[in-house]
């Protein structure tokens, strides 16, 4: 690197190390090229929102408030747990560790592929050319062969409450809460909002949630959200719909509903409307590259921008997600190696940790009667589950979609405890294009909430095995294929 006017040349430049960043940089140094990486955060930072301030704080925090809830929900199986308490202080402490090794795990990881690293914020200021400005204040210069954007996104932020970092709070500053607040307003009902909310309100604080539109986690299937109100409701959660946050006053947030102007407690408020683009500041008309009105980077199958620029995840079209910024990545990385590569998956799984969790991949049910489709559709209840009964969960359901017409699953939608974890199942029988009965003749583990799959295809194939129905369902004569 060069400080100044002259430029140092390199070959693919990534920018950004997030888990579309450094995911692409890697597969780019085992296909032979020499990359170098620019991150805007220090050494610690690596991983990008997911690993530093998302993903990973955000369920370190979920997982410590279901632990702490569970003890006090559990007396009657026999546990007395009198006297927990819990610390946040000390939570953000061990936090901050594992984050720290995580990010020194994606830095060896980038140093083991001989990645050169620079920590700064980029601005293309030619097609060919980016400038970096380091945290020392310092001017590098670039020349690059090819590049990836990969420079994520950032938090809304609503005009009436900006964030300061003290009594309004975006979801970083959510994340970073030493201690739990006496009263939480939550403005957005999606699922940030509703995952913060959740874990709030287990580890005690009074939970207000105001959402503008008429649903909770609006972008989901009603039938998916209805037991995650219900639980919010449980855990004491206020959900305010069709209203409006508009300022603090004092203690409280005004909300604004069909009744006029209503005040909710809040000693913080935390915004999570909604996730924009990095791309305003990255100089992009330098380099050519047209953005739409929502910031967003148009780009082709192979993720390419331009000819030698490609752009993956949150900057361009799709679910902001870390595990389709990383296969967009590998597509990235290969497209502009030369190897024929395209980001086309059959579906991409969408988890959302609220209690219930909710894991959601394909089509739902409505959208598969949209598209065309004969459409068979069929949920396995968690009540029928043992193991969810060992849990002493019984609120949710694996629901299969599946198109008649080719025999084939097209949606796979869960609502129980880990459905984070079953969500893989339901991901690759749509990728294998799997029918029913592949799901029905494949043995699951007994007893696992995995088996929730193969009982909703049983279900949809209209011979259930640990479902009541009317009458026994005869199965017609002739060869069952795909059964054992």
């Amino acid at each position: 690197m060069v400080v100044g006017e002259l430029a140092e040349s390199v070959d693919l430049l990534v920018l950004g190390g997030g888990p579309g960043g450094y995911v692409a940089a890697i597969r780019a140094a085992q296909l032979g090229r020499k990359v170098t990486l620019v991150d805007q955060a220090g050494p610690a930072g690596l991983g990008g929102v997911c690993l530093q301030v998302g993903c990973i704080p955000s369920k370190a925090l979920i997982e410590l408030a279901n632990a702490a809830h569970r003890m006090s929900e559990m007396e009657e199986m026999g546990l007395s747990a009198d006297g927990v308490t819990v610390s946040l202080e000390r939570f953000q402490a061990w936090r901050a560790r594992l984050c720290l090794d995580l990010a020194r795990g994606v830095e060896q990881l980038l140093e083991d592929g001989d990645v050169s690293i620079v920590h700064g914020r980029a601005r293309f200021n030619k097609p060919d050319r980016v400038a970096v400005r380091t945290p020392e204040d310092r001017a590098l210069f670039f020349e690059f062969g090819q590049a990836i954007i990969a420079t994520g996104s950032r938090s809304v932020e609503l005009p009436g409450l900006p964030f300061d970092g003290e009594r309004v709070l975006d979801s970083t500053g959510a994340l970073a809460l030493d201690e739990v607040p006496a009263s939480v307003a939550i403005v957005g009902a999606g699922y940030i909002g509703l995952e913060l909310g959740t874990a709030l309100a287990k580890l005690g604080a009074r939970v207000t949630v105001v959402e503008a539109l008429d649903a909770i986690l609006p972008a989901v299937d009603p039938s998916l959200a209805a037991p995650v109100l219900r639980r919010l409701k449980t855990l004491g959660v206020h959900v305010r719909l069709r209203a409006t946050a508009e300022r603090l006053e004092g203690g409280e947030l005004v909300v604004r509903d069909a009744h006029g102007d209503q005040r909710v407690p809040a000693e913080r408020v935390i915004v999570a409307v909604g996730r924009m683009p990095n791309t305003d500041d990255l100089g992009l008309a330098a380099a050519g590259i047209p953005v739409g009105p929502d910031g967003l980077i148009p780009v082709g199958e192979d993720m390419s921008a331009t000819r030698r620029i490609a752009a993956i995840g949150d900057v361009v079209r799709g679910p902001a997600l870390a595990h389709k910024a990383s296969a967009e990545g590998v597509v990235a990385a290969e497209a502009l190696s030369g190897r024929p590569s395209a980001f086309e998956p059959a579906a991409i799984p969408a988890v959302i940790f609220t209690d219930p969790e909710i894991a959601t991949v394909g089509l739902s049910e409505g959208e598969a009667r949209e598209a065309g489709m004969d459409v068979r559709v069929a949920s396995f209840p968690l009540s029928a589950s043992g193991r969810a009964g060992t849990l002493g969960e019984h609120d949710g359901f694996t629901r299969v979609v599946a198109d008649a017409s080719t025999d084939r699953v097209v949606g796979v939608h869960i609502v129980g405890p880990h459905a984070s974890e079953l969500a893989a199942g339901g991901t690759l029988a749509i990728e294998l294009m799997a029918s029913p009965y592949d799901l029905t003749g494949t043995i699951h583990p007994h007893p696992t909430l995995s088996e929730g799959l193969h009982e909703a295809a049983e279900l949809l194939l209209g011979h259930p095995i640990h479902v009541r129905t009317p009458s026994l369902n005869r199965i017609p004569k002739g060869p069952l294929h795909g059964h054992v």
